[in-house]
């Protein structure tokens, strides 16, 4: 017990040497910090050695309880020469801050929220052929909040990574805006997946953008064939006042011709081999091919009629259009007009899930 007694006492005394000032507490730490700096030197012969939390935790604490005199003898792995490399470069950091006619700006205009930059994110994961303007559109639409398309490009340059697979061209909108009871209609070929031929007659309205209706033929295309694509695509709406097309010579069987007749239609005809003065509707057949049919596959004539239509449903009512300003071409209804909160929303799918739009939750 006598001897348990003595080994504590010397304990209590080693213990308050080494915590009072100078003497063997600055001996043992001078000597922990060289060996540590001596393991530090050996990890690594060929470049400088990576300093680790603990070492820095290390070094601390030794440097605490040295004197401060002897704390620059005791580095010994800070060189010279990276002294003098602090040295220089600190003195250019000066004299550039005191000389240089750039001075301290004023801090720019706050950008979005975490939010909007999430929407907006996860709007381009979910349609990765939209551009830049379509998604600025798309999020002025959904929740209300002005958003310029250059900050939506920064957006999307900084946080969206492309899928492999996500990668195509983006598309442009229909331009030009003209209230008139003018229809363009025309005929487009495509093929099905066992490559049997199917003819698509698209009609669209000038004055509002929108898609009147489709109509689906497979095999050869004759005046009758093409007045019951007609009058399959148009339903039960009103007839226009004319109807514009290019020069076919399907258009001109008597069948077609008596048919225009009969609905009080009057026929214009465009420029010979000029496809540009057709522009609105070959636009929107390359839009149909682009973002329907190049990225699906049907089976039969039926079976695309109703990919068309659902196209359709999506392209009238919930896709924006440059020149409408930004707005679908057929009105909203009361649960699409609602506003959606960008940190509360959820997604509406479109054409069996090919695009995706935020709405209200």
């Amino acid at each position: 017990m006598r001897d348990l007694a003595v080994l504590f006492l010397h304990l209590l005394a080693t213990v308050a040497r080494l915590a009072g000032p100078g003497g063997a507490r600055s001996v043992v730490a001078e000597s922990v910090l060289v060996k540590h700096q001596l393991l530090i030197l050996n990890r690594s012969r060929k470049r400088s050695p990576n300093l680790r939390p603990t070492d820095r935790v290390v070094a601390g604490l030794c440097a605490l309880f040295m004197r401060p005199g002897r704390l620059i003898r005791s580095a010994i792995v800070v060189k010279p020469s990276t002294l003098l490399s602090l040295h220089r470069a600190l003195v250019q950091r000066k004299y550039r801050r005191l000389f240089s006619s750039n001075g301290p700006t004023k801090p720019g205009p706050k950008g979005p929220s975490r939010e909007v930059i999430a929407a907006v994110v996860d709007m381009k994961q979910r349609n990765p052929t939209w551009g830049c303007p379509r998604i600025a559109q798309q999020i002025t639409l959904a929740f209300g909040i002005s958003i310029n398309k250059d900050v939506v490009r920064r957006i999307l340059a900084a946080r969206y990574q492309p899928k492999p697979d996500a990668a195509g061209p983006s598309w442009l909108t229909v331009l030009g805006h003209a209230k008139d009871s003018l229809w363009s209609l025309d005929l487009f070929r495509c093929e099905s997946a066992v490559l049997h031929t199917h003819w698509v007659l698209v009609v669209m309205d000038h004055c509002t953008r929108r898609i009147v209706g489709f109509g689906v033929h497979r095999g050869v295309v004759d005046g009758v064939a093409l007045c019951h694509m007609f009058n399959r695509a148009i339903g039960r709406q009103p007839a226009p006042t004319y109807l514009s097309s290019d020069h076919d010579p399907l258009y001109r069987f008597h069948q077609w011709q008596a048919n225009l007749r009969i609905l009080d239609v009057e026929a214009i005809m465009t420029v010979p081999y000029v496809p540009l003065s057709h522009p609105f509707v070959e636009r929107l057949i390359g839009t149909i091919r682009r973002e329907c049919l190049d990225r699906t596959l049907f089976w039969t004539a039926a079976d695309l009629e109703l990919k068309l239509l659902e196209f359709q449903r999506y392209f009238n009512g919930h896709r924006t259009h440059e020149g409408l300003g930004g707005l679908t071409p057929e009105p909203r209804t009361e649960e699409d007009r609602a506003r959606a909160s960008v940190g509360r929303y959820r997604w509406r799918p479109h054409c069996r899930g090919l695009y995706q739009t935020p709405i209200a939750a």
